[in-house]
């Protein structure tokens, strides 16, 4: 509609329309098309994120500025992202959510300052930043300046880590150098069926290598959260996707200078049914698994645990949970999976969380039953001693209250490596059932006794009864956890059912913890 622009009821009118047209620049076939796909638009999914009627856009007037292969006449609203602030759950968050339905959500020179604006809010003030991913790359008819905005958001992204949470929201293609933001934020969370995350697609690895791989095989939702470890949570739908943010966010604190959020919750400082209950968790035999979830569900505030990247290295648990209303970063050997050994995987998984954690001053609290690491000429030709002191180095230089229980095996360098005394966790918790050693005893009557188990043999002996008493003797004398507590390794002996208050005392002591690091640029982490 023409308007007449030499009036103010003409002039508001125009802006009216302009507004309109910026809220659904494609149009409704466009919507709809996008709706077949089982997909929300991008100003949906910034309305499903944020809380109603708290979203303040940037930028919704703003067009390309290409004007080859026709471009110029091709100028719709918005670019294609939808960029701004808003609230989660009252707290300030900045978003931008690529539309899929401009230009199949490509990145332009404009597109790419929406984002880097929104980006720049953030650090500015303290949010968390989220960004909503559906969208194919750079767009191809802007060339180099188009490539060039992704190194501005890359930039962005590694000033702002460490600094304000960044969460990433795949929902639909991410292709190319567009993979690498998402892979620079803290968490990225995946869409299943929808999503597909990778740097060179189906065609192009068939026109150059021959092989044949479908897009959901290559880098679908679940490939990256059970097989790349890249995605953080394997979301049914949109709308779990946006639940998990939310629960993520109530864990996290707004910037690196802040907290996280506190609430009201008092715990019972007497030994409770659930407390007794972990008298009987730990089988009598070393080689039968138990349950790890159990511990953590009775340590914690009303038994809840967010656990970060559950389908992907099982054998250790990362997540989330609260102690007495306050945030706590959980890692956790998981006996029920390779016996909670650590790998390649594991190392770099729980390595990446509790770097996290200390960055954003959240407490960890480490719970141990790792017999070593992973052996097998497959992750030793993979990297093994370099990742695996990942995990060392993150401990090592973390200054966020460390508390650590021993549960059953912690044997050789495993044990050294998750959270233990020496590498500066400040209180150390073992139960009755630790066996702490360089060792398994089998494999050590096995070194120690090798001589007197082969006489025994020449000599007609039962061997098998020889062994048994040996490795009993060695267990009683070595494989316990009283020698770490005699040289102060451990703090405490406690009962299992004692854990949730020695836990929350411990924390509760470790609140006004300070510890600072020698001055250096930045460490260098064996990446």
């Amino acid at each position: 509609m023409i308007h007449d622009l030499t009036t103010t009821a003409g002039k508001i009118a125009d802006f009216h329309d302009r507004r309109a047209r910026s809220e659904a620049p494609a149009g409704q076939a466009a919507i709809d098309k996008q709706h077949a796909r089982g997909k929300n638009t991008a100003r949906e999914r910034v309305e499903l994120l944020l809380d109603e009627g708290s979203f303040v856009e940037f930028d919704a007037l703003a067009t390309h500025r290409s004007t080859a292969f026709g471009m110029d006449a091709k100028k719709l609203p918005g670019d294609g992202v939808v960029s701004g602030y808003g609230t989660v759950d009252g707290r300030l968050v900045a978003v931008y959510s690529q539309d899929f339905a401009v230009f199949g959500g490509s990145l332009s020179q404009v597109n790419g300052e929406k984002i880097v604006k929104v980006q720049k809010f953030a650090l500015r003030n303290g949010c968390p930043v989220i960004g909503i991913n559906d969208g194919g790359g750079a767009r191809i008819q802007e060339g180099v300046a188009s490539l060039a905005m992704f190194a501005d958001i890359f930039n962005m992204n590694v000033r702002s880590s460490g600094v304000v949470p960044q969460i990433s929201l795949i929902m639909g293609p991410c292709a190319g150098g567009a993979a690498y933001s998402p892979a620079l934020t803290d968490y990225i969370v995946m869409v299943d069926k929808t999503s597909h995350m990778f740097i060179t697609g189906p065609d192009v690895i068939k026109t150059v290598t021959g092989e044949e791989v479908d897009m959901e095989t290559l880098g679908g939702a679940r490939q990256h959260n059970t097989t790349t470890g890249t995605a953080t949570y394997l979301a049914e739908d949109e709308q779990d996707a946006f639940d998990f943010v939310h629960e993520l966010l109530e864990f996290l604190p707004a910037n690196n200078l802040q907290e996280a959020p506190l609430l009201d919750h008092d715990q019972e400082e007497e030994v409770t049914d659930l407390d007794a209950a972990l008298d009987t968790l730990v089988p009598d035999s070393a080689n039968q698994p138990y349950d790890m979830r159990t511990v953590i569900e009775a340590v914690v505030d009303d038994g809840h645990f967010l656990e970060m990247q559950a389908l992907y290295a099982p054998n250790v648990m990362i997540g989330y949970a609260r102690v007495e209303g306050h945030t706590v970063g959980i890692v956790a050997n998981q006996p029920m999976q390779f016996a909670g050994t650590l790998d390649i995987a594991a190392s770099e998984k729980a390595a990446r969380f509790v770097r996290h954690c200390d960055a954003f001053n959240v407490p960890i609290l480490t719970l141990v039953d790792v017999p070593g690491f992973l052996p097998g000429t497959d992750q030793e030709f993979n990297g093994i001693i370099r990742r695996g002191a990942k995990l060392l180095y993150a401990y090592a230089e973390a200054t966020v209250p460390l508390v650590t229980l021993i549960t059953r095996k912690a044997y050789g360098g495993a044990y050294i490596v998750m959270g233990s005394k020496k590498l500066g966790a400040d209180v150390n918790l073992a139960w009755p059932t630790a066996q702490i050693g360089v060792m398994g005893a089998q494999g050590a009557v096995e070194i120690l006794y090798r001589r007197d188990l082969k006489a025994a043999a020449n000599g007609g002996e039962d061997v098998e009864a020889l062994r048994a008493e040996l490795v009993q003797k060695y267990e009683e004398s070595l494989l316990n956890p009283y020698q770490a507590a005699e040289l102060g390794y451990v703090d405490a002996v406690i009962s299992p059912s004692e854990t949730r208050v020695q836990v929350l005392k411990a924390l509760r002591a470790l609140r006004d913890k300070r510890a600072t690091m020698p001055a250096k640029k930045h460490g260098n982490i064996p990446l």
